[in-house]
């Protein structure tokens, strides 16, 4: 949970690789396999800009956030 909020919070950039890394704050995320299955699983995903993380809308309801109609 929180790396998705970390990602919601606009604290993290991901490699756009088939087993994508998270750097949160531009360290590197400490259990890589939770940002693997997090990004596989569909929760967040590498943004148009091919570097910055953001969350799906999967992402945002396992987080509890409301997605604006």
């Amino acid at each position: 949970m929180a790396m998705l909020r970390a990602v919601a919070e606009g604290r993290a950039v991901m490699s756009s690789s088939c087993e994508p890394d998270l750097f949160i704050d531009g360290v590197p995320c400490c259990d890589q396999m939770t940002a693997h299955i997090l990004a596989h699983r569909g929760f967040l995903k590498t943004a148009a800009d091919g570097f910055t993380a953001e969350l799906t809308a999967g992402g945002r309801a396992a987080i509890g956030l409301t997605v604006a109609a």
